[in-house]
């Protein structure tokens, strides 16, 4: 079937200029485009979250470290370098 289309002339010579370097005509590039289009939805993948590591060892804060001072907290760390 013959149809005219409205095509923006910067997409028009780019497929011109891929159609010339696949040896295809601009009419068998459209129609591919339009089955990869038509051909339905994409399955999306779900992605799975990874699983967070969690440290089950023994121990805790340091005796005599405040954790709720940002600066108790800063101190001890300075310590232990």
């Amino acid at each position: 079937m013959k149809t005219t289309l409205d095509i923006d002339d910067e997409l028009l010579a780019r497929a011109k200029a891929l159609s010339a370097r696949e040896r295809k005509s601009v009419t068998r590039l459209i129609e591919e485009g339009l089955r990869l289009r038509l051909r339905g939805p994409a399955r999306r993948t779900q992605r799975v979250a990874p699983a967070l590591a969690i440290h089950r060892g023994k121990g805790g804060m340091a005796e005599g470290v405040d954790p709720r001072s940002n600066r108790a907290m800063l101190d001890a760390a300075d310590d232990g370098a």
